[in-house]
């Protein structure tokens, strides 16, 4: 009987159908490191992964019987995809599914920032609210601001089509332009990232973490941005240098940010937390009770595929070359 290990302590009921065929652990430590998953996962014909846990060159080499990593987000920055082709090791993430609630969540976190939500809720919890006046926490009206999207994907053109509701004017800057009727349809112009950070209001990130786009968004970028604007980021925490959006903040130049994925994540900048125009969750961008559970599905799904039905998931993003040694 094939063997999974399950990291994590996943919604739904997607593992029954699996547990039928397979004999299947759950290891649920979120600390679990690059060393001590080489140490669990000699003997597992498969595994189900979350963001945070580091699959290695180190790990697949331990790995003696593994066909399979399903990893539990859209993003796959903990997976060394190149060693997973040359051990021979399919991988699949969760495309699609956390789309809506992230591009939610990211307008969330753009309204809380423009309106001053968070700081009002804690300007009345500490008893400071004595009345109306005219002055009184003013914000930026939304449909005032120039919203740029960096990174056009499935989620970047989901907080486009949003955007559209709040009648705000876009940018986006991608490395290849959308095509135009696609354009048209969401009402953006696409321009250089150094026209979008200079032009926009609000900046709000939807990249993959690589080597390319790890601190895209540094010093330098920072200051090219509009003063008074903010900076969003449901992405990668990696993408941001927080030392230096820190200093953009404090400094005036940046008017907020709103963050729901840190640099050294689950650690956040001290002087972050310190800046109350600066809004802080703790990655729940796909947080909801509907993506999650179909996250966890998507992943059982691919599990069965391989080991069970001996076949290559849809979602593969990296899938071995010959199938020798897989029965």
């Amino acid at each position: 009987m094939k063997r999974v290990l399950i990291l994590g302590d996943l919604p739904g009921e997607g593992a029954a159908q699996l547990r039928e065929h397979c004999e299947v652990e759950v290891h649920d430590d979120e600390g679990l490191g690059e060393e001590g998953l080489s140490r669990l996962i000699p003997g597992f014909h498969g595994l189900l992964t979350l963001l945070i846990h580091p699959v290695t060159d180190r790990v697949l080499a331990a790995a003696d019987r593994l066909q399979v990593v399903a990893n539990c987000a859209v993003g796959v920055d903990n997976i060394d995809l190149a060693a997973a082709e040359r051990h021979e090791v399919i991988v699949t993430n969760t495309p699609d599914v956390l789309t809506a609630d992230t591009a939610d969540l990211t307008w969330g976190l753009i309204l809380a920032v423009l309106r001053g939500v968070v700081s009002g809720d804690r300007y009345l919890r500490r008893g400071d609210f004595h009345g109306w006046r005219p002055k009184l926490l003013l914000g930026r009206s939304v449909g005032s601001v120039v919203l740029g999207v960096v990174g056009p994907g499935r989620i970047g053109r989901a907080v486009l089509t949003r955007a559209r509701a709040f009648g705000v004017r876009t940018l986006y800057h991608g490395p290849s332009r959308l095509p135009e009727a696609r354009e048209r349809e969401l009402e953006t112009e696409w321009c250089g990232l150094e026209e979008l950070l200079a032009s926009s209001d609000v900046v709000s990130l939807h990249l993959p973490l690589n080597a390319a786009t790890h601190h895209l968004i540094n010093a330098q970028a920072l200051r090219r941005m509009k003063r008074g604007s903010f900076l969003i980021n449901t992405a990668r925490g990696p993408l941001v240098d927080e030392a230096a959006l820190a200093d953009a903040v404090a400094s005036g130049h940046l008017a907020g940010a709103g963050l729901d994925v840190y640099e050294a994540e689950p650690a956040v900048h001290a002087r972050l937390l310190e800046l109350e125009n600066v809004v802080l969750l703790p990655h729940i961008g796909s947080a909801t009770v509907e993506a999650r559970t179909r996250m966890a599905d998507c992943c059982f799904e691919d599990l069965y595929t391989v080991l069970v039905e001996g076949r290559v998931p849809a979602r593969a993003l990296v899938q071995p070359v010959s199938r020798g040694g897989w029965t």
